[in-house]
């Protein structure tokens, strides 16, 4: 300091040189307007960044993230919907189509040895074809004649979830099945939840000899398919079956390591840290480099007339109104990518439960808006990173052009002013429902995330 420099001189200077620290290390750190946003605040709190380290996926967000699960596209089943009636096409912009709950396993494409009916899954495939969406296949459940415990309950149909007594039988199944759709069904996925008992009920020796059959012989007839490995469901300690089925192996046997991030009875933000949970023990086991898909996931939902739903398998979940459901919809979608998972298939378009489209009202819910807004928010650009600080969470998002733009939401259902950082100079304001409005110096910030650019 130069002589004679007043007090008040320094801190004008140390503002200055604080100023433009921050300003270089906007130039080499994505994420320090982030930092900034929450200032000093960051120290000894709860901040959780995610978008900081190196991710498999870099790429901008596309439109095979967005999946679906649907039931009742082309043929009626028994439920509660008025008069069984078909469910319409999903209207929402998606790109992938996991075909799980729609009447094509194993046992609906072979009801007996020898006798094949693929056409459910014929019809699938072309209207999939017609909307460029991508399907995903899971291989799985074996027919009651194929069990080999034909007896056992499942989930299903009796014998359902255990594996074929025979080998010989998976295997021309899933050749069957990979020559009939080869270069139209690209995407197979061994199995479904492997960790409830009423889906599987082998041994994971006996799933990863499975996997190696199904891995050669779907590859030796279309090498550019891809392998998605034995879905898991669920936190706790349901990731040490991923653990265990890697230690053992087999992740040779799949190009893409599938989870379903369910945290049925707590908000989206809890899918983060089993997220990165399952990423550590896929790091643990050299496979980190492989994609990370969210092949299902889904709330509670209800539907537009209250009273109009099952339940019954779901009393312990989180009941989610239309707007709460409006929220977890798109802060899901939101924060399933900025972790680093490069796909999430929705359960489900038409679920009696946890639909986005009301099949008793046969109508979209406020949600299916909501998925389709935040589709738009999302597709084309790249997101540098979400931070949560003191309830409030903030995605930095860049579009094709190198332009900013900001999502913003509280993580609890409270509204409240929030300043929007003079830094950003954004001028509009866009929220789920579509409507745009003029950014001023603080908004009224909930728990629905808003568009800011």
């Amino acid at each position: 300091m130069r002589a004679g420099t007043t007090r008040g001189d320094r801190v004008k200077i140390t503002q200055v040189l604080q100023s433009t620290f921050r300003s270089l290390m906007c130039l080499v750190w994505p994420r320090c307007l982030l930092i900034f946003l929450f200032g000093c605040s960051m120290a000894g709190s709860s901040l959780v960044v995610y978008g900081g380290k190196p991710l498999p996926v870099k790429s901008r967000v596309d439109r095979a993230y967005f999946g679906f699960h649907a039931h009742r596209l082309v043929e009626r089943h028994p439920g509660p919907a008025n008069g069984n009636q078909l469910s319409p096409w999903p209207d929402l912009p998606f790109g992938s189509w996991r075909l799980w709950d729609a009447y094509v396993a194993w046992p609906n494409l072979q009801p007996q040895r020898g006798r094949w009916n693929f056409n459910t899954l014929d019809k699938y495939v072309d209207m999939a074809d017609a909307a460029g969406v991508e399907i995903l296949l899971p291989l799985g459940l074996s027919p009651t004649w194929a069990s080999a415990r034909p007896q056992e309950p499942s989930s299903y149909r009796p014998g359902n979830a255990a594996e074929p007594v025979n080998p010989n039988d998976w295997q021309l199944y899933v050749r069957t099945v990979a020559e009939r759709y080869k270069g139209r069904i690209r995407q197979y996925e061994i199995w479904n939840e492997i960790n409830l008992k009423g889906f599987y009920s082998g041994s994971l020796e006996t799933l990863l000899d499975m996997a190696r059959i199904a891995y050669q012989e779907i590859k030796q007839v279309d090498p550019e398919a891809i392998l998605v490995s034995p879905s898991i469901t669920g936190d706790g300690r349901n990731p040490e079956w991923l653990d265990r089925y890697l230690s053992m192996g087999g992740g040779q046997y799949a190009d893409v390591i599938g989870y379903h991030f369910y945290v049925p009875a707590k908000a989206p933000e809890a899918m983060l840290p089993l997220v990165e949970r399952v990423r550590a023990i896929m790091r643990k086991h050299g496979v980190g480099g492989k994609p990370l898909w969210n092949t299902e996931s889904g709330w509670w939902i209800e539907n537009l007339n209250p009273a109009a739903r099952l339940g019954a398998a779901h009393e312990s979940w989180k009941r989610l109104d239309q707007q709460a459901a409006v929220s977890y919809v798109s802060r899901a979608l939101i924060l399933g990518w900025a972790s680093g998972v490069s796909r999430f298939y929705w359960y489900a378009w038409d679920n009696a439960d946890m639909g986005l489209y009301d099949l008793y009202a046969g109508e979209n819910k406020p949600a299916a808006r909501a998925y389709a807004r935040t589709a738009s928010w999302l597709i084309g650009r790249r997101i540098l990173g979400c931070a949560g600080s003191r309830g409030v969470w903030v995605c930095d998002l860049t579009d094709s052009e190198s332009r900013p733009a900001h999502i913003v939401w509280r993580e609890q259902d409270t509204v409240d002013f929030w300043s929007v950082p003079a830094a950003w100079k954004a001028t509009v304001i866009e929220s789920l429902d579509g409507e745009n409005g003029t950014v001023s110096r603080s908004i009224r910030l909930g728990w629905q995330p808003v568009l800011i650019r």
